[in-house]
């Protein structure tokens, strides 16, 4: 099913893809996905899957009766999300997809992905029939969708007071986090906001060096943050970026500078700063812990 509200549709290119299961959850993520496929000008793909439990789509014994109950439950789903998107994104183009599907949710998800921008997730839901997918397959598709996931939590920070708040992103020095960076520049351009770029270059939470030492590695964190910085700067002149170099545990500072955010973006692994700042499990840890959308970009 596809539907517009314009004959001049923009320019045809990969789709922002949104998982729906008509909880709470995937309505927020219905409707920051709405706002995102706006500023891109590509179209809005909202995907439930219909699928059992076990995930094997209905099984053999089902009744034709029953499928056509389930079908309609799926179509009712992904119209309530169609009309959240609409109401997120007023006086907008936006070209919407629907599909109701009978496939295994995680991997038709992440095959979708393949052809899309972007996948958005709840971070919980509810589902048809208390299946509840979102819940379930926000963490596996973060490791293996071939696009960048987002998550959303409680809220999708569309309002007009959030939309004026900053993106911030983890910068761990190395090249893992260099795909992160640049979509974050991206979103902070698009956005018209500040980028708030994060270096947390030790994870111990104590001192554990004499004071000139501390200092000797205040000032390697701050190049290395300058250095990550440098050739995604000049290729987003518009966008004013706040460096934040702080010792302490990756998870904490994003955490903590989050609530002043409206989007987050972090890679899905990479090591930076000393030994044992692992963008992995900084991310998983996001993942269950910070309220504000949460981007998650796979270096590929």
């Amino acid at each position: 099913m596809v539907e517009g509200t314009s004959t001049h549709a923009p320019q045809s290119n990969a789709p922002v893809l949104v998982a729906v299961d008509g909880s709470a959850s995937s309505h927020q993520a219905a409707a920051w996905a709405a706002v995102k496929a706006t500023l891109h000008g590509c179209r809005l793909r909202l995907f439930t899957s219909m699928a059992t439990p076990g995930g094997y789509g209905p099984a053999p014994t089902v009744t034709e009766t029953h499928l056509e109950s389930l079908r309609a439950e799926g179509q009712r789903i992904v119209e309530a999300a169609t009309r959240i998107a609409r109401a997120a994104a007023p006086g907008k183009y936006l070209l919407i997809d629907t599909e109701v599907s009978f496939d295994p949710v995680i991997p038709t998800l992440i095959e979708r992905s393949r052809q899309a921008r972007m996948l958005v997730v709840g971070s919980r839901g509810i589902g048809a029939f208390q299946r509840g997918i979102l819940g379930s397959v926000s963490t596996a598709l973060t490791h293996h969708a071939h696009c960048p996931v987002t998550v959303i939590h409680t809220s999708a920070a569309i309002d007009p007071v959030s939309a004026e708040q900053p993106v911030l992103v983890g910068v761990d020095g190395t090249e893992n986090s260099m795909p992160a960076l640049e979509l974050a520049f991206e979103e902070a351009a698009r956005r018209e906001v500040e980028l708030i770029a994060l270096h947390a270059w030790s994870d111990t939470s104590g001192p554990s060096l004499p004071v000139n030492g501390w200092d000797a590695a205040r000032e390697s964190a701050a190049a290395v943050l300058a250095e990550s910085l440098a050739g995604t700067s000049e290729r987003h002149p518009e966008v004013k970026v706040h460096r934040i170099v702080t010792a302490d545990r990756p998870v904490r500072s994003l955490l903590d500078e989050s609530a002043r955010a409206q989007l987050v973006v972090v890679g899905s692994h990479g090591r930076g700063g000393f030994a044992g700042m692992l963008l992995g499990s900084t991310s998983n840890a996001l993942l269950h812990s910070v309220e504000t959308p949460l981007i998650v970009v796979r270096d590929h």
